[in-house]
Parts: C-alpha cells; structure tokens; sequence
C-alpha cells in the first residue's frame, strides 16, 4: 500500500514547510544516550534518543525494541540508526533501547523451559516500561507529547512490546497511561484473552507465512514438540489480526507470502512507508482501519 502524501503550506513556530509534517523530512536530527534504570546487578540501561532539531512543538515518541532472541542484539545496530534518523527527520522522537538479555546463558530453543521464555518476554516488558517511565519524568526536558507513545519491535522485541501491551501486569506505569500504538515486526503473544475493546490500540503487524521461529498464525513457538520443554502455543500476527478484526479495532497486517524470519528486521528499511502512513492515519489522526496487504 503506497502512502498518500497530502502538501500543504504551513507555518509553525517560526518554521515554514511545504510538506507534511509527520510524513516527509522536515528537520536535521540530533543524537544523545542515557542512563535509564541500573539493575540489581549494577548494569546501566541505556538509551539512545533522537529527536528533531527545528521542530520545537512536544514530539510523538516512537519506542524502538531491538531482536535478537532476548540473548543478542543491540539498540544501535545500522538498520536501528538509519530508521530512527529517518522517523526523526519527520518530526518524531525516537529512543532506541538496551534492555535485560535474560536468555544470553540459556538459548530460546525447544530445549529451554517455555517458564524461562515467558519470564524472558516479561522481563523484557519491565525494562520497556522502566524505559518509558524515564522518558516520562523527562517530558518538558525532552518536549515529548506523552499521549502519543508508541511501541516497535523486531522479533524479541516484537513479543516484548505485544506482551508489555496485551499480557503483561503493568505495576510500573500510572493506571491511566495507554500507549497510542504498536508496530510488531514478526512478533507473537502467548495469549489474546487481553485483547479486548477496552485494551485495544492501533496495531500493525509485519510477519512472514513461512517464519520457522515465530508463527504466523497460531503454532507452538520454534513449533517445538509437545514434549519439549519449551514448548509454549502463540498466537502471531494473523491471529492477533483476526482478533482486532472480531472485535472491529483498528489494525494493519502486512503479510509476506513464503516469508521467512528475515521479516522481522526487514520492515523498518524495505516498509517505512508502510509505517510511516500508518503511524501518521491510524495513531496520530486517529482513522479507524482494518488494512490487510498480502505480497
């Protein structure tokens, strides 16, 4: 699906455009890091945030959870960078993080105990939320628009940020705070009893047919055996879609025929237009869609 781009002529805190805001690069981006949380094992927790140097208006902030089987990956990697630059450049701010590589001892195979791989997507969920409630003490130093969060993950991080959304027991953020979207990248739930119209939020969701790692409808994680130890059931992006579709929510699925698990990192250089009409329709002008895009 191709995005439509709107030009319009505008004048905003001193700062002429002749394209949209949100849609087309607007701003040169700057870059800093910070300490978000230090653990009980005296790590730092970092991350690095970008934000738009001309756009002096509080910003939506764009949450970015890296992959890599809750044992690798990193916050800055190229393909991390380059889209944070390029969301940034658009008016966006973007904090990419590090968090807890809780599985780096244990793998997150059929051997290891589906338990560990939950405690791993929940603890991951933490972080993201001790991340966000940082940058919300930071709101005025940051000039960040707080009703407009939003959360995107690639593969770990997918399963990070739909759990911390739709599973996980949040006692870190205030009762009332609701993210404004999420973006899961080959990402999968290990229920959808929370998906509710209470809980839903804006959803999109990029996910190949044939990802041996993580399914694309509803199969046992690695589709491990029923006898493996980690054998843990969960739902991926065609189910989670099928879900918001029952209960007429808004969502986005972008389903590539035969793809493998590459997809998971793919989106955020190969679909930044996808991404980029979604985040600017569906979240921040609030249209309620049900898009499916099969390639």
């Amino acid at each position: 699906m191709k995005c439509i781009v709107s030009f319009l002529f505008f004048f905003m805190f001193g700062i002429s455009f002749s394209q949209t805001l949100y849609l087309d690069k607007v701003s040169t981006v700057s870059k800093r890091t910070y300490k978000y949380h230090k653990t009980a094992q005296k790590k730092k927790l970092k991350l690095d945030l970008y934000q738009p140097r001309q756009i002096t208006r509080k910003n939506p902030l764009l949450i970015y959870v890296h992959g890599g089987g809750f044992s690798g990956g990193k916050r800055d990697d190229e393909n991390a960078v380059d889209f944070a630059n390029n969301m940034a450049a658009r008016g966006y701010a973007v904090a990419s993080i590090s968090y807890r590589l809780t599985m780096k001892e244990l793998g997150f195979g059929c051997a290891t105990k589906a338990t560990a791989k939950k405690n791993a997507f929940n603890a991951a969920s933490e972080d993201i939320s001790l991340a966000v409630k940082y940058l919300l003490q930071k709101k005025k130093k940051f000039r960040l628009n707080t009703n407009n969060i939003i959360l995107i993950g690639s593969s770990a991080g997918a399963e990070a940020i739909l759990n911390l959304v739709y599973v996980y027991n949040n006692k870190i953020l205030p009762d009332d705070f609701k993210f404004a979207g999420v973006i899961s990248m080959a990402g999968a739930l290990s229920s959808l009893e929370n998906i509710t119209h209470k809980t839903a939020i804006p959803t999109q969701l990029f996910h190949g047919t044939a990802d041996p790692l993580v399914p694309y409808n509803i199969a046992p994680h690695h589709y491990c055996d029923s006898e493996d130890a980690g054998y843990l059931m969960l739902y991926g992006s065609k189910a989670i879609a099928h879900k918001l579709k029952s209960i007429k929510a808004s969502f986005y699925l972008y389903t590539i025929e035969n793809g493998n698990h590459s997809w998971s990192g793919r989106p955020i250089y190969q679909c930044s237009k996808e991404m980029i009409d979604f985040l600017y329709y569906d979240v921040l002008k609030k249209e309620k869609r049900q898009i499916e895009v099969m390639l």
